[in-house]
């Protein structure tokens, strides 16, 4: 889409843009795939910023490519309604209210948790392993429809599972691409339709380059920095802008890819690590703001802001870098492929993330077990929302101390 050549439309300016999507981040709760109906019934249907094909492309793009899925559709939007200054209004709106409520929820657990209930933090731990029981579930139905994929993803999870540590999740990754490109079949439904031109954004080649390259530089120079200055701030930044680099599927996906990284270097401690992704399950917005909790917990204000900049930072630039050549990337069978071997790979990551938390006895007790197979029901039969989920487990595992 581009600008009209009239007066700008009040809606175009910035600051409309920022109270849109704010509104947005106050409302969104259920996941990315419920932030992109969200997205679709303001600015689709209501608003009528872009129509469906635009958006459609948009979203397949977005699904493309490593980051935040929700979190980049509503980067392009603002972009197109009010250029970068827009994209960044977009993206401060909907991430703000629930990364402010998780650095609020770590600086409680840091400053007041032998104050909280007792058994209040085991029921969101349990929570939060129902919550990943039902992503391996719903993703492993939709992205290894077929045995070769299935073999993939229990390959990777047993690899996480035997070594245990960011660069096998990182190898798992690149391993899951060269084998969707070159074991997968072909599947031609999976190109999008030819002639479907997409959402239209002022974004030149020589832009899109620069993005990739700054992208790629900042990739191989974090590492360098941290090791050279042994500085634990640049360390954080490494890690966090590494696993935004790396995560593909969606906002679920970060979960593995962060606890590989913080719960080892003793900056996050496991109980406090899950009780945080429950919490992101509990408040609107994008599942990428529990890096807010995490810089919290390690570093305070400081480590939110750094860890929460760090960890989008890989998805926007990497869009910004793809859409100018998104057609042409679209109508590619071989990357269609490897994208779908990456997919196969990180429902086995998620699957070892599950797994390596009830290895280690993080479900202690009959009470915690039964609390878990409760929980997993309400979503998966009960089709209960994430929050709704996290709140009764909460209650239910106070309740239950109390009463034991």
């Amino acid at each position: 889409m581009t600008p009209d050549t009239a007066a700008p439309a009040p809606d175009r300016h910035p600051w409309a843009v920022f109270l849109v999507f704010l509104r947005l981040g106050l409302t969104s709760f259920g996941g990315p795939i419920a932030h992109l109906a969200y997205f679709r019934t303001e600015f689709v249907q209501r608003r009528r910023w872009l129509d469906e094909h635009e958006y459609a492309s948009l979203v397949a793009l977005c699904q493309f490519l490593p980051g935040p899925a929700s979190s980049q559709v509503g980067f392009a939007l603002g972009w197109s309604r009010a250029g970068y200054r827009g994209a960044l209004a977009a993206w401060c709106g909907f991430t703000l209210p629930s990364a402010l409520l998780l650095v609020a929820f770590a600086f409680l657990l840091l400053h007041h948790g032998q104050g909280l209930p007792e058994g209040l933090l085991p029921g969101l731990v349990v929570a939060a392993l129902a919550v990943v029981a039902q992503a391996v579930w719903g993703m492993g139905r939709s992205l290894c429809p077929d045995a070769p994929r299935r073999a993939l993803a229990l390959l990777a999870a047993l690899a996480v599972l035997l070594w245990p540590s960011a660069w096998t999740l990182m190898g798992v990754i690149v391993l899951g691409a060269a084998a969707g490109r070159w074991v997968l079949a072909s599947d031609p439904s999976a190109a999008a339709a030819e002639g479907t031109q997409g959402l239209q954004i002022a974004l030149s080649r020589r832009t899109a380059w620069v993005c990739l390259a700054l992208f790629a530089l900042i990739l191989l120079a974090l590492p360098l920095g941290a090791w050279a200055s042994g500085s634990f701030w640049v360390a954080l930044a490494e890690v966090f802008y590494r696993s935004g680099a790396l995560v593909f599927g969606g906002g679920h996906v970060v979960m593995p890819m962060l606890q590989a990284e913080v719960v080892p270097k003793g900056w996050v401690d496991l109980q406090t690590f899950l009780a945080g992704y429950a919490a992101a399950q509990a408040v609107p917005g994008p599942l990428f703001t529990f890096a807010a909790f995490l810089g919290a917990a390690a570093g305070g204000w400081l480590g939110a802001v750094l860890a929460l900049l760090a960890v989008f930072a890989p998805g926007m630039l990497v869009l910004l870098a793809a859409l100018p050549h998104w057609q042409r990337l679209r109508q590619s069978a071989q990357a269609q492929n490897a994208i779908a071997g990456v997919s196969a790979a990180v429902v086995g990551l998620l699957l070892a993330a599950l797994l390596q938390p009830l290895l280690a006895g993080v479900v202690a007790s009959a009470q915690d077990a039964a609390l878990l197979a409760l929980a997993a029901l309400a979503l998966l039969w009960g089709k209960w929302p994430a929050w709704l989920v996290v709140l009764g487990s909460g209650a239910l595992g106070a309740l239950t101390a109390a009463a034991f």
